[in-house]
């Protein structure tokens, strides 16, 4: 990776905790929208930007989540599958089971006892709802660590090609790995690139960086509303192009230090991701069954911010009490002693 000093290392850890957040609260805000648009039975003026985001909303997560991988792909397998598999499967299993028992009642009117009851067995090679991102993130995490040695080129040429078949076999492992492993892997083989771009964004004036972000942005929205943007080249293109507009925008943002709660969602994204879905329903429920807001693109922007918030204050709420574990994984779940150096992050940055 590039740079040559601790300041820029500062740097780096400061725009990817920013980028991150900027990740987190977009997907929460997709689910959020598209759960209150459901229910008020018509789109919001929230839809159109949901749409905009499309192209780098996910490629952009997964990017970052490979950013650091070089520094533990070559650590022993013990190791690496205690923090790159045990680490994520605990958490998928805690918060799957969480979502099943919620859901089930909803299950059970909608497929009958017998099925929704297999449903639960059957989440653990179909993912349930959206935990389906840290499924694939262990999913991901092996098969870089075994395609280590293969030319870079060639695996990443493998992975453009099963992202442009737009893959739809209805088994969402398969589906999501082809769509999304171009974009982890390149996050790991070409880190030292992104970081370049980082510092190149840093050490531009803060307008240059700004032109080019509304340039993106339009050309972004007349791929997206012109009907180009679902093309195989072009659809790629856009998300790596989204990405480096996501890692802009932290630099700038850590740069001058300004929206520190969008870092600090970036430094516990995974508090968020996990528990978000408990808030965002309940929060829907309470605004709809009130009745008292009728503009479903508000109703949204308030059910996202209880969404991303509310983990953030059950964490602080539980963290020195048993439940802390559903956050934070048990010492009993550990294949070695080595602690993570984030202990709440989707991704450590060491």
């Amino acid at each position: 990776m590039s740079g040559n000093n601790s300041q820029t290392a500062i740097s780096r850890i400061g725009w990817v905790d920013f980028s991150k957040g900027i990740c987190i609260i977009l997907v929460v805000l997709l689910h959020t929208t598209n759960g209150v648009e459901k229910a008020f039975g018509m789109e919001s003026w929230l839809h159109g930007f949901i749409e905009w985001a499309r192209p780098f909303r996910m490629p952009d997560f997964f990017l970052i989540a490979g950013l650091f991988l070089s520094r533990r792909i070559d650590r022993p397998w013990r190791s690496y599958f205690d923090t790159k598999v045990v680490h994520f499967a605990y958490f998928y299993i805690i918060w799957m089971t969480v979502w099943y028992v919620l859901k089930l009642p909803e299950f059970i009117g909608q497929q009958g006892l017998e099925s929704a009851l297999l449903l639960y067995p059957l989440s653990f090679i179909q993912p349930l709802g959206t935990l389906w991102f840290i499924y694939l993130l262990a999913v991901f995490f092996v098969a870089t660590k075994l395609l280590r040695n293969a030319p870079v080129v060639v695996i990443w040429l493998a992975a453009a090609v099963l992202h442009a078949m737009h893959i739809e076999t209805g088994a969402r492992v398969i589906d999501e790995f082809a769509a999304r492993f171009v974009f982890f892997y390149s996050g790991y083989a070409f880190a030292a690139y992104a970081f370049s771009v980082a510092d190149f964004i840093d050490k531009q004036k803060t307008a240059s960086t700004l032109n080019g972000l509304v340039i993106w942005a339009v050309l972004n929205a007349w791929l997206v509303f012109g009907g180009w943007s679902l093309l195989p080249v072009v659809e790629l293109a856009m998300g790596y192009a989204g990405t480096a507009a996501v890692i802009a925008v932290g630099v700038l943002l850590s740069k001058f230090n300004f929206g520190k709660f969008v870092g600090y969602c970036g430094q516990n994204s995974i508090l968020i991701f996990l528990s978000y879905f408990i808030f965002m329903a309940g929060t829907r429920i309470v605004l709809l069954k009130l009745d008292i807001i009728n503009d479903p693109g508000l109703v949204a922007l308030i059910v996202t911010a209880v969404a991303v918030v509310g983990p953030l204050i059950a964490f602080q709420i539980v963290k020195n009490t048993p439940l802390v574990y559903m956050y934070r994984r048990h010492p009993a779940f550990r294949l070695t002693q080595t602690k993570p150096a984030h202990k709440t992050g989707l991704s450590q940055q060491s």
